[in-house]
This record gives C-alpha cells, structure tokens and sequence, in this order.
C-alpha cells in the first residue's frame, strides 16, 4: 500500500527532479499550449480554460489572495524569476568578475531583443529601471528655458507631473494641464484637447499612452503626427502599455518613449526601458554625468553607477514567455477577464464604470466607481473580508477602484470580485 511516508521516500529525489524541470520549461509548455490555439481566433483563445490554465500554472503565487493589482508590478512567471535568481547566484560568486564581465556585456543581448519587440534600432533604445526614471530622463534633460510651455493632462502620473512642476519652479517654465472626462466622448475628442492647448510657447507634449488611472488608451499616432508638424517634441509615458496589448513604435510617431517592464512583460522588479529618436540622443541630458564621448551613444542613460545586472537580463526569459503566448491573444484575453466582471456590474445602477469598453480605447484596465460609498472603505472591505487586492483612485473630478487583472488570473477570482461587489454596495462598508 502507497502510505504518505513511502509516498515521499519514492518521490523524493525524482520529485524533486520533476518539479525542477516543471520550472524550467513553462516556456515550452506556453509555447506547446499556443500551438493548440494558433489557428483560433484570439477572441475565442481568449475563452479557451484549458489554455489559459497553462499559463496559470507557469507562476507561483499565493492563491489565497487574490491580486488584482497588477497595474503596479506583476509576479514573474517561474521560468523568469529562476533566471533571476540564477544570475543572481552567478553574481555573487565574485560580483566583480562574474556580475561586471561575464553578466553585464549581455545586456547588449536585451537591448537588441527588446528593441525587436518594440519596432526600434537597437541604438535608440536604452534600458532602464523603470518607466519614472526612463520618462525622467527625457523630462529632465530636453532643453527648456523660462517661458517655454508644457502641455500635459491632470490625470497624468504623479511622480511625472510632480518633475514638470520642478522644472517650473527651477526653471521658470509653463505648465499647462488639460483635463478630459472618463470615460471620454471620443478618442478623437482627447486629441482635440491637447492638440488644442498648443500655443506659440508650447515646446513639450507630455500624455500617457494609457492612464494608470482609469486604462484610457490615447491616439498616439494622431496626436505625435501634429505635434511633429508644428516642430513640437512629444513624451509618451508609456508605463503601462508595452506588452498589454500590441502596437509598435511606428503606431506611435514619439520622440520619446518610457516604460516598465516589470508590470505587463512580467520582467523582474526594476527593470524598465527608454527610447529616443535617433536625431534626439545628442542634445538630451543624461540624468546621471556620461562622458563627452558617450554624446551620441543610447548607453549614456544607463550611467546609474554600480547595480545589479541579473535584473536586466532576465527580461530575455520575459520576452520568450510573452512570445510565446503572442500580444494579440493576451490582450483579447486580458479584455475578456476584464469585461467579464466590468459588463456585470455595468447593469447595475449602483455601479459607474469610468472606463470606455471600445477596444481601441481600452484592454485590462478599469476603473468602477460604487456610487454612493468611499472608495477607500470599499478597498478595504474587499482586503478584510474577501483578501483581494485593487487600488483606490482618488482623483479631483473622479473616484473609482482601479483593478487589473493578469494572465494568470483565474475566472473564479474574477467572479469573486464582482459578487463582493455586488455585496458591499447592497451591504455598505460600516
């Protein structure tokens, strides 16, 4: 008889063999699985459970949470976190050898990768920790004297708009925030309004390629296109865009272009990229001192001093693993979990949706707003009874949770959010 302990004296060592291998292939089990699908349909993919259980078993996560944040920073799937800590261990073995010599020069290996992946040279493409820092870099370092304008929107990030209002107060520039409803008329209505804020002192367009705030999707390449016309350069915060649903740079039009990799990519923690237009390198500032002969080379951005180079090129294994999924059919799943609870709750009247569900408008991010009851409280009770995870945004002209979902989502987790939901606004939060 197979007893509990001959159960783990036989499956001791293979077991531990087993799991081993489970770890290291969830690559080719998401590329085995994407086999069985890639002839359907990416909006019938996206219904396909069996499919998606794949990618659900490629993390190790704490399933008694339920994490709906992921606009902040998303677990990485085993194969990437392994790779991660594998270079890691390769580090420490003699960080100023094997981190500096052997691991960093690879870094020339995620450059060209990534810059595949985006649709730029390799020579315009630097890597960074984040989207701040990379967007940072543009903000900080674009020539600008007293008088010049920037024009932004009010609901761009913090930590972006918090940079403008430096330079205003460093160096007396303008700073005009324009602000637009949620969900918006129109896309066409956003670029009107910040097409229409120009002024003969308008140097900068700063907006968001998506908004952490409610997931508006704005019309990159229209607005990009006018903007070069009249001799304007255009920043585009795009933290929360590379790799939730597909587009290229030649979608965009941008002379510069930041983001982090480490929400809808699934790269490790700390790990981001910036792109800049070839003609632009030369005249924009690094944030950190580069040397005189660095002024033209993409490379001068990434002069932050000693850091760890295992983040970086575990990014490799985070493009595999979304390759292997492929863009179009994680963002037609990524829409689907989210219009699953969103088309729910927008039948009720107690329920505001701040989020256009037009595709072209939106993917896995949305806002819902209980009428009626703090936002804050509702994060709460959500955390205390139910253990999921969302972000309460608190804006001057909205309120609203924020929740995004990820690959590894489940539709059990998704339909318990919408009944907890659906509980707190008939039950209230005291």
């Amino acid at each position: 008889m197979l007893t509990r302990r001959s159960f783990l004296h036989t499956t001791g060592a293979a077991g531990t063999v087993a799991l081993a291998a489970f770890r290291h292939d969830s690559v080719s089990r998401v590329q085995a699985a994407g086999r069985r699908v890639e002839n359907v349909a990416p909006i019938d993919a996206a219904m396909d459970e069996s499919y998606w259980r794949e990618i659900q078993q490629a993390f190790t996560l704490d399933r008694t949470i339920i994490n709906l944040n992921n606009g902040g920073c998303s677990p990485s799937p085993r194969v990437v976190h392994e790779a991660f800590k594998r270079y890691l261990d390769i580090s420490n073995q003699a960080p100023v050898y094997h981190m500096w010599q052997i691991l960093e020069p690879n870094i020339e290996s995620v450059r060209r990768r990534l810059a595949a992946e985006f649709g730029c040279p390799a020579e315009e493409l630097a890597i960074t920790r984040n989207a701040s820092e990379a967007l940072q870099i543009a903000q900080l370092g674009i020539e600008l004297k007293s008088g010049d304008e920037v024009v932004t929107t009010n609901q761009d990030y913090g930590r972006m708009l918090t940079t403008w209002e430096q330079r205003v107060r460093r160096d007396g520039i303008k700073l005009k925030k324009i602000s637009f409803p949620v969900p918006p008329p129109s896309i066409d209505d956003l670029a009107a309004r910040l097409l229409g804020a120009i002024t003969p002192a308008t140097k900068v367009l700063h907006f968001c390629h998506i908004t952490n705030l409610t997931g508006q999707i704005f019309p990159v390449k229209k607005i990009c296109d006018e903007a070069r016309r009249r001799g304007i350069k255009t920043i585009v915060d795009g933290a929360h865009a590379f790799a939730q649903f597909p587009f290229t740079l030649a979608d965009l039009g941008c002379d510069y272009y930041g983001t982090s990799l480490h929400k809808w990519l699934l790269a490790p923690i700390g790990t981001g990229f910036l792109y800049v237009r070839r003609e632009n390198i030369a005249a924009l500032w690094p944030l950190q001192p580069a040397a005189a002969s660095q002024t033209d080379n993409i490379r001068k951005f990434e002069e932050i001093g000693t850091h760890p180079a295992a983040n970086h090129n575990a990014i490799v294994e985070a493009l595999n693993f979304h390759e292997g999924i492929g863009a179009e059919r994680k963002a037609a799943r990524l829409r689907y979990l989210r219009d699953r609870w969103a088309s729910r709750l927008a039948r009720q009247a107690k329920f505001k949706i701040h989020t256009s569900m037009d595709p072209a408008q939106s993917c896995a991010i949305a806002n819902v707003q209980i009428v009626g009851l703090p936002t804050a409280k509702v994060v709460t009770r959500l955390w205390d009874r139910w253990r999921i995870i969302a972000t309460p945004i608190v804006h001057e002209e909205f309120e609203g949770l924020r929740v995004t979902p990820n690959v590894y989502t489940t539709l059990e987790e998704i339909d318990t959010f919408a009944a907890a939901m659906e509980h707190i606004a008939a039950a209230g939060v005291e």
